[in-house]
């Protein structure tokens, strides 16, 4: 790291925090504190006001997913990190969806862990590889019909859609894409209409289920 990182470690299995703490102090980054629950969490990243958090989903009074959530409110310009030891496509998708840089398995060898870590540094969102993969092609009913919805969306509709995914608001999707906020409205309240939903986050979560992110990237325009 070209700079001191500061680094909060949450997670109640103190051995595996202590093997991170290890690892990444011999990197030369400062592990600024280590919580045990949620509650710890907080306080510590609002004392400390780390860069980096590392946080287990798993832990004992409330949802790793939820205090990243918090402390994503509280420090926007954190990076927060899901390190953890299940391998759900839901749980992934739902902490991309709350804004997490990365969700990365307490299988994950070290080095690829710390390259991991930089790349989420660097701005990238990092997931893991089986699970970032492209879905199969559709067999089931519900994914037939999802692909008739979806060829339904102009391209401009899938654009605002990416932003949705990234939480962005009307007026944040105007600026980007150079538009009014009353189009920005009228696109949404159109692509919630064709894909059969009632809200944005429903939206969003639509898109992240059915592999459109996946699309978008591979066709280069950036999710």
């Amino acid at each position: 790291m070209a700079t001191r990182l500061r680094v909060l470690i949450v997670d109640d299995h103190m051995l595996f925090a202590e093997v991170i703490r290890s690892t990444l102090e011999k990197l030369g980054m400062e592990v600024v504190a280590s919580a045990r629950d949620a509650r710890q969490g907080l306080e510590a990243a609002r004392r400390e006001r780390p860069e980096l958090v590392l946080v287990d989903i798993g832990l004992p009074d409330e949802s790793g997913l939820a205090l990243g959530r918090k402390i994503l409110e509280e420090l926007p310009e954190a990076k927060v990190v899901a390190v953890t030891a299940l391998n759900d496509r839901t749980a992934i998708n739902e902490a991309v969806l709350l804004g997490f840089h990365g969700y990365v398995k307490k299988t994950t060898g070290v080095d690829k862990f710390v390259s991991s870590i930089q790349a989420v540094m660097d701005g990238q969102v990092v997931l893991p590889e089986e699970v970032a993969k492209p879905p199969a092609p559709p067999r089931t009913l519900e994914d037939r019909r999802a692909e008739i919805l979806i060829r339904q969306l102009t391209p401009r509709e899938r654009e605002i859609l990416s932003l949705l995914v990234k939480g962005a608001a009307s007026e944040d999707i105007a600026n980007a894409l150079g538009l009014t906020p009353n189009t920005v409205r009228t696109h949404v309240r159109n692509i919630l209409m064709k894909l059969d939903v009632n809200s944005r986050l429903k939206a969003a979560a639509f898109a992240m289920r059915h592999g459109l992110i996946h699309q978008e990237r591979k066709r280069g325009r950036g999710w």
